[in-house]
C-alpha cells in the first residue's frame, strides 16, 4: 500500500473529481434546489435520512454490516460516490422522466447532452471513473462491439489526461459498446453469495439487454444474508440512479441474495446466472 501522505493525497483527489465531475458540463440537468425524498405512497419504502452525502450514508436495516473493502478498491470508490441532493431522474435534454417512484436515490455524475449514457455505458462510466480517480490510465478500456477489441484511454488519450478527455473517450466507447460488447469482457461470479460490490447483473437481449452495478454489500453476520443495491441508467440516457426495491418494501432500496431467482428490478428481471464481474 501506499504510504500515509500518498493515500491522503489520493483521497483528496477523489474528493475533487466527484465534486468537478459535474462541474465540467455546462449543461449538466441537475439542480440543487431540491433536497425531500418522497416514498410515492409506500410508506414501508425507508426514505433517504438526513440527506446522505455518499452512497454509504445509506442506511442499513438492522442486524446488517457493509462488507469490508479495502481503501483502493472498486467498492471503497463506489461508496464514496457523492448522492444528488435532487431526488430527480433526468433525461439527457434536461426533461423529467416520466416515472418517478422506481428510485431511491441519485448519484451525482452527469448525463452528458446525447443519447448515450444508457445502461451498459452507467456500468462502464462507473468503472472508468474509479480508474481515472486512481489515475490508472492503462487499465481504462473497453470492447468495441463491432469486433469485440478494446479501445484503451491511454492511447486515446495520447498524453491528454484532462478531464474534458476522459469525458469524450467515454462518449467515444458509449457510440460503439452495448450490453453484448459489455457483457463479453466480464468474468461469470460462479455463486450469488460471493457478490461484491463492483459487480454486474447483465443480459444481452436481442435487440436490447439491460445491466445494473452493484453498487454496495452488506451482511447479517447471525444468519450470512448477504444484501446489495443496484444502480441504472436506462433508455433514453439519464440519470445514474439507485434503484429501489419494489418487490420487498421494508428491505428496500436493498435486495437480499435469497431473492434473486430472479432478481425483479423495476425496470428488468435478471437472474443470479447474470452476475458477472471485471477483471482486475
Amino acid at each position: 500500500m501506499k504510504n500515509t501522505v500518498s493515500r491522503t493525497i489520493q483521497l483528496f483527489f477523489f474528493a475533487f473529481i466527484l465534486i468537478g465531475c459535474n462541474a465540467q458540463d455546462d449543461n449538466k440537468p441537475f439542480t440543487q434546489n431540491t433536497v425531500a425524498h418522497t416514498n410515492d405512497n409506500q410508506q414501508d419504502v425507508p426514505a433517504v435520512v438526513d440527506k446522505p452525502q455518499i452512497v454509504e450514508n445509506i442506511p442499513l436495516p438492522e442486524g446488517y454490516t457493509r462488507i469490508a473493502v479495502d481503501s483502493a478498491s472498486f467498492g471503497f470508490f463506489l461508496r464514496n460516490i457523492r448522492i444528488d441532493s435532487n431526488n430527480t431522474v433526468y433525461y439527457f435534454n434536461g426533461e423529467k422522466k416520466y416515472s418517478q417512484n422506481l428510485h431511491y436515490a441519485i448519484l451525482a455524475f452527469d448525463i452528458g447532452t446525447r443519447d448515450l449514457q444508457q445502461c451498459a455505458d452507467a456500468v462502464m462510466r462507473l468503472r472508468a471513473e474509479y480508474l481515472y480517480w486512481l489515475q490508472d490510465y492503462g487499465k481504462i478500456h473497453f470492447n468495441f462491439v463491432s469486433d469485440g477489441k478494446p479501445r484503451y484511454f491511454d492511447k486515446y488519450s495520447r498524453g491528454d489526461y484532462s478531464r474534458k478527455n476522459f469525458r469524450k473517450y467515454l462518449d467515444y466507447i458509449y457510440s460503439y459498446a452495448n450490453t453484448r460488447s459489455l457483457k463479453a469482457e466480464l468474468l461469470p461470479v460462479d455463486s450469488i453469495q460471493n457478490i461484491m460490490p463492483g459487480d454486474v447483473f447483465i443480459q444481452s437481449g436481442n435487440p436490447y439487454g439491460h445491466a445494473v452495478t452493484v453498487i454496495d454489500v452488506a451482511i447479517n453476520t447471525q444468519n450470512d444474508d448477504k444484501i446489495f443495491m443496484v444502480c441504472q441508467s436506462f433508455m433514453p440516457a439519464q440519470s445514474i440512479h439507485i434503484l429501489k426495491n419494489l418487490e420487498n418494501h421494508k428491505l428496500s432500496p436493498w435486495y437480499s441474495t435469497k431473492e434473486c431467482s430472479p432478481l425483479k428490478t423495476p425496470e428488468w428481471t435478471f437472474d443470479a446466472k447474470d452476475l458477472r464481474r471485471f477483471a482486475e
